[in-house]
């Protein structure tokens, strides 16, 4: 019995730290609840690119405003096209900018023309197999001429995001579909 007696009591005294650990950690997980958790700020995708949100807004009124805009302007009538994209983003750009007003972040957007010439005069889609004309940037606006049609490749902006974690400025190019077959 005696051989036993010091394996039981050192099973036993291990038993009892254990339950001692457990007790001693009760305070810390009640205060922990109690605290909340809130997620990391840092790991959200707003908080890595401000510029995500209006980026993706526009992406989607781009698609809509130039949806039509090869059927209803031919090459010769690409300023008149330029300028029905712009009218028709008007209200998506006031919604963008105003969006987040009440949650403390103020967006701001303006056309960016000398990178939309940037972007006309280095990314024009063309190739074998295509018949694409030149690209020309109007406004802010890059067009394509496609068979004598006007074809709207995308908008450059500048996208300025304020919040009480600071100033994000960023030039954005917003490709269409016909942007991105380059």
């Amino acid at each position: 019995m005696s051989s036993r007696c010091p394996d039981a009591r050192r099973g036993q005294l291990v038993l009892v730290a254990a339950v001692v650990v457990a007790v001693a950690l009760i305070p810390i997980v009640v205060a922990y609840l109690q605290l909340g958790y809130h997620a990391d700020v840092r790991a959200g995708g707003d908080y890595d690119d401000p510029t995500a949100d209006a980026t993706r807004t526009l992406t989607r009124a781009l698609a809509t405003a130039s949806a039509d805009v090869p059927a209803a302007h031919g090459w010769t009538d690409r300023d008149d096209a330029a300028t029905t994209v712009r009218d028709r983003l008007e209200p998506r750009i006031e919604h963008v900018e105003r969006a987040r007003l009440d949650a403390g972040t103020a967006r701001s957007l303006s056309y960016n023309a000398t990178d939309a010439q940037r972007w006309a005069a280095s990314s024009c889609p063309s190739g074998d197999g295509r018949s694409f004309g030149r690209c020309v940037a109007i406004d802010g606006v890059v067009v394509q001429e496609r068979a004598d049609r006007t074809h709207v490749l995308g908008v450059a902006v500048d996208l300025t995001v304020t919040s009480e974690r600071g100033r994000t400025m960023a030039t954005v190019r917003v490709p269409t579909v016909a942007g991105r077959e380059s």
